[in-house]
């Protein structure tokens, strides 16, 4: 399969699209089919080493994807081969296929494409998180919404 690796901490042209191993899904994993891959801040942090965490070179960058299951490992009830996921990887997203724990795995609903699937997490959950756990938003307030320029912001507005 191919995947997009970086190799050394730099900028987005400093990474390569390569031949690598498939992964094989471990208990309580599941191996994802990619049809589509988020683009979010933190994808651009973590290959300049600006990130919280630092995996181990070379890594995939994306940290969310939609796809189908293409194979399950040990342990795994609650997706089958074939069901339609969104994907919280942390990394490893930007390749034709990535392992994921099935408890971040989250059904596609009816309706919803992969493109609109696979850049959903971050952004919504993101916005959702500091609207209502954070700022305790309730319905009827008014919000003005400084800062739209990015995905969280969208989301905010929407």
């Amino acid at each position: 399969m191919r995947a997009v690796l970086c190799k050394a901490y730099g900028p987005p042209s400093s990474l390569t699209l390569e031949d690598v191993p498939s992964p094989e899904p471990g208990p309580n994993q599941v191996a994802v089919s990619v049809k589509a891959a988020g683009v979010n801040f933190p994808d651009t942090l973590i290959i300049q080493g600006k990130y919280q965490f630092k995996p181990a070179f070379p890594f995939s960058p994306g940290s969310e994807v939609a796809g189908i299951v293409a194979r399950t490992g040990m342990d795994v009830t609650d997706f089958k081969t074939g069901d339609r996921v969104i994907a919280s990887v942390g990394y490893g997203g930007f390749a034709e296929e990535v392992l994921a724990a099935t408890d971040h795995l989250i059904p596609i609903p009816e309706g919803m494409d992969y493109v609109h699937a696979s850049s959903f997490l971050l952004t919504y959950g993101t916005s959702l998180y500091a609207l209502k756990d954070r700022g305790g938003l309730k319905s009827g307030e008014t919000l003005l919404v400084l800062g739209a320029g990015g995905g969280a912001g969208i989301a905010a507005v929407e």
